[in-house]
């Protein structure tokens, strides 16, 4: 192994744990608004993962599609909710966190089945006869045209689901003229049993 294999298994290491890290955050946070930058720290590890793979374009689309788009989409959408009420345990919450967690299970096992399963040897020599910029155009301009126009389709959907939730549905009471906190500019009244007094002299 020379320097640049040992670099690349090292910054592997590194986005890997960083990953796993910030996933785990985005799952067990209780704050959303933490949950939802730790979700950058997952596009952003992953935009590293595809650096080491020689996907630049594929990276920098990460960082600014998901990083630069969604991520903070979501944050908006997030604290402009405004909600008044505190999240409550539901009472089969318990039967629900079992749920989760033997379907998390189940992903998990299909998952390494088929890392372990998979042949990562790289028997292709040949150099790419493209740039993988201009393939991945030609790709999403006639094979995945479809679905690339669906993707835009459900992101629109997505942001008008976020201005409808970040509707401000909540009317303040009516408030009277008495109860307004008096201004800076607007200066005390006089009292009037002193300018009574000083008409009667």
């Amino acid at each position: 192994m020379n320097l640049a294999e040992g670099v690349q298994s090292v910054s592997f290491g590194i986005l890997g744990v960083m990953m796993i890290g910030a996933a785990l955050g985005v799952v067990l946070f209780s704050n959303i608004v933490y949950s939802a930058f730790l979700l950058g720290g997952v596009f952003i590890s992953m935009a590293g993962l595809y650096l080491l793979l020689n996907g630049d374009f594929v990276a920098a689309a990460q960082i600014l599609i998901y990083v630069g788009a969604i991520n903070v989409l979501i944050l908006f959408a997030i604290m402009l909710v405004n909600k008044r009420q505190d999240f409550y345990p539901l009472p089969s919450a318990g039967l629900r966190k079992i749920i989760t967690g033997v379907v998390s299970l189940g992903l998990f096992a299909l998952l390494s089945t088929m890392v372990l399963a998979t042949p990562w040897a790289n028997t292709s020599t040949s150099p790419a006869a493209k740039n993988s910029i201009v393939l991945i155009g030609e790709h999403f301009f006639t094979d995945f045209l479809l679905p690339f126009e669906l993707a835009s389709v459900l992101l629109l959907m997505a942001m008008v689901g976020a201005i409808i939730l970040a509707r401000r549905e909540y009317l303040p009471d009516q408030v009277t003229p008495s109860e307004l906190p008096q201004t800076i500019l607007t200066l005390p009244e006089r009292p009037r049993e002193l300018v009574s007094s000083g008409t009667e002299d």
